[in-house]
């Protein structure tokens, strides 16, 4: 059997020989990827000089045992969302609500490598075949298993693209690709993706809020009465203790309680103004208490309940000696997500309201007010923005008081630099935000009697 005669165009520089084929120039190349050895053969260049020069760079790199330009370590779709789920846990500090997101749009992905691909490697994807899968998939809109299964809509499908993106871009960053593996889900172009579907979002006007507001018990009222006077996150409200309100001076304050593992969802600390009614309001719900989250369950009884009348800081030492007490005997630390667990107990056992009460409640009373529409607590917040925006408040006061992160320039946001050398006063931003709420007096006026009503 004749030998296949050797290129005359092949040439060596140390262990690494670079040789043009097509033309171009590739190298060629052994080493070893976990004990095992493994054959390169990377295209590098288009000219003979520029070959030359990374093959011997990677030489000098195989001389060194260190990894190469084109050294990569494949891995099953299945470790790398795990890897980048880690990641996004113990070095990027994520917080669990995202965390919770970034696992179910990933389990989609995961969900059709087990299902349609014949290998489980992650550089074997084919985007659009998992675009068109995709939206074949019916899933619970609410995760809950009894909810009529439905398709993605458009927001929700480019969501998980958008996170499965990510993954692929932190893929290349830990060298789990091929070096010349182009990200497929960067290809997809989503932020011209069109939103056809989307869910309507519900603004109420004034009739429809003193509608609400008149179909509302005693429990839900002072709830949904608050958000739609400070335009708070269904979260922040939830976890907002009674140490953070100020009743004398009209404020409430918006504060991440990184000890008990809740944040901000934009990590943006602020201060809300209260209109008289939302602290009389407010005097009500809270009573002889001093201390605790403001809004507790329905029927709890916070003076008998052991955590049902504790501070912040109370609270914090509890969690700390319930973590080290589970943690004690183990040479492992807890993982973040035990730690939320156990702080979610703490939460509940001082009285906190689920969120899924919240909208439960809101669902409910919506329905009875003739408002079949609008399903989601969120519309408060759309209506306080849009009630802000009718009333002609400045859009700095306006992004302070909602919480918002700056969107077109890190240093001023879409002020720009103007936006560094104002400074808003607090004085004025509460004369704006109740300028623009007494504009609705109907609901104010019903807030007023009730909160003077004689019931417990």
């Amino acid at each position: 059997m004749r030998r296949r005669k050797k290129s005359s165009q092949r040439k060596r520089v140390g262990r690494v020989s670079y040789y043009l084929h097509h033309g171009a120039w590739y190298l060629y190349y052994l080493e070893y990827q976990s004990g095992v050895k493994v054959q390169r053969r990377p295209k590098v260049a288009e000219t003979e000089e520029e070959a030359a020069q990374i093959a011997a760079q990677v030489n000098a790199q195989l001389a060194s045992s260190s990894p190469t330009l084109f050294s990569f370590r494949s891995v099953s779709f299945s470790k790398l969302r795990q890897a980048f789920l880690n990641h996004h846990e113990t070095v990027v500090n994520s917080s669990p609500a995202t965390i919770r997101r970034y696992r179910s749009a990933t389990q989609h992905l995961e969900n059709y490598f087990n299902e349609c691909r014949p290998s489980d490697l992650a550089h074997s994807i084919r985007s659009d075949h998992f675009v068109a899968w995709l939206r074949k998939q019916k899933i619970s809109p609410n995760g809950h298993p009894n909810t009529a299964r439905r398709t993605l809509r458009d927001k929700g499908l480019r969501f998980i693209l958008e996170v499965c993106r990510s993954v692929y871009i932190y893929a290349a960053q830990q060298r789990f690709l091929p070096p010349t593996f182009e990200n497929p889900f960067s290809k997809l172009n989503l932020e011209r993706m069109k939103i056809e579907d989307a869910k309507p979002i519900f603004v109420f006007d004034v009739e429809d809020e003193l509608r609400f507001f008149q179909n509302a018990d005693d429990w839900a009222f002072p709830i949904h009465f608050i958000l739609a006077k400070a335009g708070l996150r269904s979260g922040e409200l939830i976890h907002l203790l009674i140490e953070d309100v100020d009743l004398e001076n009209g404020w409430l304050r918006v504060r991440n309680k990184t000890e008990l593992h809740w944040k901000v969802k934009t990590r943006r600390e602020r201060s809300v103004p209260l209109v008289k009614e939302a602290v009389a309001v407010l005097r009500r719900v809270i009573g002889n208490r001093t201390s605790g989250p403001v809004f507790i369950r329905h029927q709890f009884d916070a003076f008998s309940s052991p955590l049902g009348n504790l501070d912040q800081m109370a609270l914090q030492e509890l969690l700390q000696q319930r973590i080290s007490d589970t943690d004690s005997g183990s040479v492992l630390t807890l993982s973040q997500t035990m730690d939320e667990k156990l702080a979610r107990s703490v939460w509940r056992e001082a009285g906190v309201v689920r969120s899924e009460r919240v909208r439960t409640s809101f669902i409910r009373t919506a329905k009875a007010a003739g408002l079949k529409q609008s399903s989601c607590p969120k519309s408060w917040r759309h209506s306080f923005a849009t009630l802000l925006q009718d009333a002609n408040v400045d859009p700095l006061i306006r992004q302070i008081t909602l919480g918002h992160k700056p969107s077109e320039d890190a240093r001023g946001g879409s002020l720009g630099m103007t936006g560094v050398y104002t400074h808003t006063r607090a004085t004025t931003q509460k004369r704006e935000i109740e300028r623009a709420l007494r504009l609705w007096p109907q609901s104010l006026a019903f807030a007023r009697q009730w909160a003077s009503a004689n019931k417990v």
